[in-house]
């Protein structure tokens, strides 16, 4: 098991640092620069599905990118452990047979040359505990891409985003115009697989009765399958995300159909101006009703002149694709994503 424990050891060691870390960070990239691309691009959000206070994709993005990287992070500061000290953990045999010799330091020397950090406190195997906090780490990384990945392909869904065609490429059997986002469906297919087992192999492994038991031999056997889901999945949302641009004038129409989307600032103004019941007064004009430029124009002249001309005239000179916020300066950020 000494020798068991340290080869599992290396060989995550390696498939984090040379293989998951640049995939994760291969992803972010592009997540990155799209955010940085699409800036400006206004959309309307969605909140329960229903049409809500507008946003930019480049922040949606962004939003994505910033998440991710934080998972990436907690997964590259997982220390990797080994350990070298007998049978039960208790260098029994060694200090028999050498009772001289300084075990525990001769044990941390030699599995640090491995590239391993030494867990001095085991029974007869490594408890697996670090294993649980990569797969964990991998989890929550592969659960934010699967936010992603939905909601990429919910944007395709409506429009938002236009995919590339590829020459050769066939959507449907039998239904020739259609060009599916099968790169999102992909993804989402494999990380559910990975987190299955990944989920499954953190729960298993740390447990394992008194000094030993062999139950987590055959679980370890699996290791690599849920990463290797993971990795395809990275891989088919790259993809995805190298075939799709946003479609500006889909997002601007929409925007354009939705004017119930200033109730909220108007109310917001009309507060600051201690104008009477203004939540009220925008429901009744606007909820479940269909609500056009001039509906809102006539509302705004109609306010009390305790409401500042300036104040007025920014309101009227409002629109859907400009009350934004702060949502450009924010996908445009500087930040820490390499």
């Amino acid at each position: 098991e000494d020798i068991n424990n340290l080869a599992w050891a290396m060989s995550l060691k390696r498939a984090r640092d040379d293989v998951l870390l640049p995939q994760m960070d291969g992803l972010i990239q592009v997540l990155t620069a799209l955010g940085a691309q699409h800036a400006d691009a206004a959309m309307m959000a969605r909140t329960h599905g229903q049409s809500a206070t507008p946003t930019t994709m480049g922040k949606e993005l962004r939003n994505f990118a910033e998440r991710l990287f934080r998972q990436r992070e907690q997964l590259a500061a997982v220390k990797i452990m080994g350990k070298l000290n007998g049978a039960v953990g208790n260098f029994n045999a060694h200090v028999v047979a050498y009772p001289s010799a300084d075990w525990p330091s001769i044990s941390e020397r030699f599995v640090r040359t491995l590239g391993i950090e030494t867990n001095k406190y085991t029974t007869q195997i490594e408890p697996h505990d670090y294993i649980a906090e990569l797969f964990d780490a991998v989890t929550r990384f592969n659960t934010v891409l699967l936010d992603l990945s939905r909601d990429l392909w919910t944007y395709v869904s409506l429009g938002y985003f236009e995919q590339k065609r590829l020459d050769g490429e066939v959507g449907s059997s039998t239904m020739p115009h259609k060009l599916n986002p099968i790169d999102f469906e992909n993804a989402e297919g494999n990380l559910g697989l990975a987190n299955a087992i990944l989920n499954h192999l953190s729960a298993k492994l740390p447990v394992s009765r008194m000094q030993r038991d062999l139950s987590d031999s055959t679980v370890l056997r699996n290791l690599g399958v849920g990463l290797a889901h993971s990795i395809i999945a990275y891989g088919s949302a790259q993809n995805g995300l190298r075939k799709v641009h946003v479609d500006a004038g889909a997002l601007r129409r929409e925007l354009d159909q939705h004017w119930e989307l200033l109730a909220e600032p108007i109310q917001t103004v009309m507060r600051k101006f201690g104008l009477e019941t203004p939540y009220e007064a925008l429901k009744d004009l606007t909820q479940g009703k269909q609500v056009t430029k001039d509906t809102m124009a006539t509302f705004i002249r109609s306010l009390p002149p305790t409401l500042p001309e300036s104040e007025r005239e920014t309101l009227l000179n409002l629109t859907p694709a400009s009350y934004l916020g702060l949502a450009q300066t924010l996908a445009q950020a500087p930040n820490n994503i390499q």
